[in-house]
């Protein structure tokens, strides 16, 4: 980020300054010329308006020069305060008694009407005043309140001292909040900002002291005891560098939520948390096209599978903000279920929401719950997610992401549904695992039964319902995430376990991969996989560092990192994409459509659902090695990593999947 250079002259004038000095000279001329006007009844007698003449230049230039004395061009209008007003007023009147003094030692007030120079003086507070308050009210929103502020020297000698960084709207809540609650024991030094437009300007009384990067100096300086970092907007690239400043300086320090996580709330105190590893990602806050999004939510019946889940609770919670007609959360678990419910029933009273206790894997069940809430949008979030668990237990893999896709999404044909979303994984792209092959058979079952809607359209069979599926990469805060197991490893003193120093992964927050999901579904191309732009791919090795140095730690030293070795069935890096799938651009700049689905099988549906059945089949049985050989069948792009098999007895392709025995045949993966 650029640094500007350090600007030592307080005075320094800028293009806002003298905007604000040519109003004033306007304003000035103006309060003069009217109480000329007031005086004379619009009438003025022609000795006195050369009176009028001679004086007003000087008269202008002196009030000038009284205002910028006392710091009213150093003011930021836009945070007008009280303490600005009664500067004015002070101005004004001193000014005038300067005028009155001048004429009386140099003209002897003869020519002069002394109710002029009270009138003067009324108007030009009532002009100035006025302008500032008319800025004010055009810049924040209703409902400003009169500044109280401690007298107590021993009070204030006990509050903290705090540095804000960020001198825009955040930080003014932020130091407006502290000085009308008298119960915050903060005591506002000052901020810093790396726009030169603000730089020894006011806020409130409070000074915009120098850059950002003469934080250290300033903390030692000033015996700052916190900081609190107030740019919501800051991306990746800035929060790291003002946190390792804040860092060097050795005191404590804050941060405001992201702009994203504060969608639908105010800035406040209460907002301040402890800076997380979030911060250091800077993701930009998604912008969404709210109006398209409740177009197909709106006074819907929406039912999300997996609802009680990471993902699936954060969709309960964006959707409902769109005010849909009934909320169907579906999941099998059910503490997580009623969790999500009460939460939801706490804050949104009025909507009706509705909990099922349902697995995806029970057909008839689906069917009944289907046909009696007659659900309008589904959004598919249920599935399995941890690799190396699916790898010792990959019939759970084949029921639930497999089976339970297809149960889900011929149930939601079946029933008319308008839109049916599928939540995809990075790691259905050249599969190396069997959760990535699963969620690759998931979108092989989308693919084919589009293009099986599709020839029925063709044969004038209509049906209305739009499939698509939205692929993202790892979410920072879901289930499974590595944070929190970084987060438990650093508090009991390490060591923190990596499986290699060159793993790689794509990462999104929850709520920024919701939202685009809930865009993509506004889009509703038929049959569309949707990718989800990641940004760059982050090393695990540098986040385990950043939560280190995040938990006050330095990496290496006070807390070890070790490499444990990749686990079954983990890659060293993830793609959204292969070559031959291909992208192209949407209308949204975060979104990104498969220009042509590669699956590497030129079968149909009802060849699929054959090979489905026999996979169920396997799976009764708890075949590792006959599941994986028959996904290989399937997906051609399916890579196992090389396999070494402790038993000697490998059956043929020949033989049936339905004549399969039960082996305990377990695979080590190399």
């Amino acid at each position: 980020m650029r640094n500007f250079p350090y600007v030592s002259n307080k005075f320094k004038c800028n293009k806002t300054m003298c905007i604000l000095i040519f109003t004033d000279i306007v304003l000035f001329a103006f309060s003069y010329a009217g109480s000329y006007l007031l005086r004379f009844d619009f009438n003025i007698p022609s000795i006195n308006y050369l009176k009028f003449q001679s004086t007003l230049i000087y008269i202008v230039l002196l009030k000038i020069s009284i205002f910028y004395y006392y710091g009213h061009y150093r003011c930021m209008v836009r945070y007008t305060s009280i303490k600005d007003l009664v500067n004015i007023v002070k101005a004004s009147l001193i000014s005038t008694s300067s005028i009155v003094l001048l004429i009386l030692i140099f003209f002897r007030f003869e020519g002069f009407p002394r109710s002029v120079f009270l009138i003067d003086c009324a108007l030009t507070i009532l002009f100035i005043g006025g302008i500032r308050l008319v800025i004010r009210v055009i810049f924040q929103s209703k409902g400003q309140s009169i500044f109280s502020c401690t007298k107590n020297k021993n009070i204030r000698q006990k509050r903290k001292k705090l540095l804000i960084i960020g001198a825009g709207d955040a930080g003014e809540k932020i130091l407006r909040e502290i000085k009308e609650n008298a119960g915050l024991t903060y005591q506002v030094m000052g901020f810093l900002d790396d726009n030169p437009e603000k730089l020894h300007r006011d806020i409130h009384g409070v000074k915009v002291l120098a850059y950002i990067h003469k934080l250290v100096p300033l903390v030692n300086k000033l015996n700052i005891n916190e900081i609190i970092i107030a740019i919501p907007s800051a991306g990746g690239k800035k929060m790291r560098r003002i946190i390792d400043l804040c860092r060097k300086a050795g005191v404590k320090f804050k941060t405001l939520p992201s702009l994203g996580e504060l969608i639908n709330a105010k800035v406040s105190i209460s907002n301040i948390r402890d800076v997380s590893y979030l911060d250091l990602l800077g993701r930009n806050q998604v912008e969404l096209e709210t109006d398209k999004i409740g177009a197909y939510l709106k006074d819907k019946c929406v039912l999300i599978t997996g609802a009680g889940g990471s993902i699936g609770s954060e969709f309960c919670r964006q959707i409902v903000k769109f005010k849909p007609k009934i909320l169907i959360m579906l999941d099998r678990a059910e503490s997580s279920l009623y969790d999500i419910e009460m939460e939801l029933k706490y804050h949104f009273p009025s909507q009706k929401i509705i909990p099922v206790l349902c697995s995806v894997t029970c057909l008839p069940r689906l069917k009944k719950i289907f046909n009696q809430f007659k659900p309008q949008v589904v959004f598919h979030a249920a599935a399995y997610k941890h690799v190396p668990m699916m790898e010792s237990f990959p019939w759970e893999a084949i029921y639930n992401n497999v089976f339970g896709t297809k149960n889900t999404l011929e149930v939601s044909l079946d029933a008319g549904v308008e839109r049916f979303i599928l939540i995809s994984t990075d790691k259905a792209v050249r599969p190396h695992n069997i959760m990535g092959a699963s969620k690759r058979m998931a979108e092989i079952i989308l693919h084919l039964k589009y293009k099986e809607i599709m020839e029925q359209k063709a044969q004038g069979i209509s049906i209305q319902t739009k499939i698509m599926a939205v692929r993202f990469g790892n979410v920072i805060g879901s289930a499974g995430s590595v944070i929190p197991l970084f987060k438990k490893q650093i508090a009991l003193g390490g060591p923190v376990t990596i499986t290699d120093p060159k793993v790689t992964r794509y990462f999104m927050t929850i709520n920024e991969a919701v939202q685009l999901v809930l865009q993509a579904g506004a889009m509703g191309e038929n049959g569309a996989i949707y990718i989800l732009k990641m940004g760059q791919p982050v090393k695990i090795t540098d986040m385990a560092e950043d939560l280190i140095r995040l938990s006050g730690f330095k990496p290496h030293k006070d807390i070890r990192i070790e490499y444990t070795g990749l686990r079954p069935g983990e890659k060293l890096s993830e793609e959204l994409f292969t070559e031959d799938e291909g992208i192209v651009p949407t209308s949204h700049d975060k979104l990104m459509v498969l220009k042509s689905y590669n699956s590497n099988s030129n079968f149909c549906y009802s060849y699929l659902e054959r090979k489905i059945e026999e996979l169920i089949v396997l799976a009764d049985l708890n075949d590792k090695v006959g599941i994986k050989m028959k996904l290989q069948e399937i997906l051609t792009e399916y890579n196992t990593q090389k396999m070494v098999f402790t038993s000697s007895k490998i059956l043929p392709k020949s033989i049936p999947a339905t004549a399969r025995p039960v082996i305990g045949i377990d695979l080590e993966i190399q």
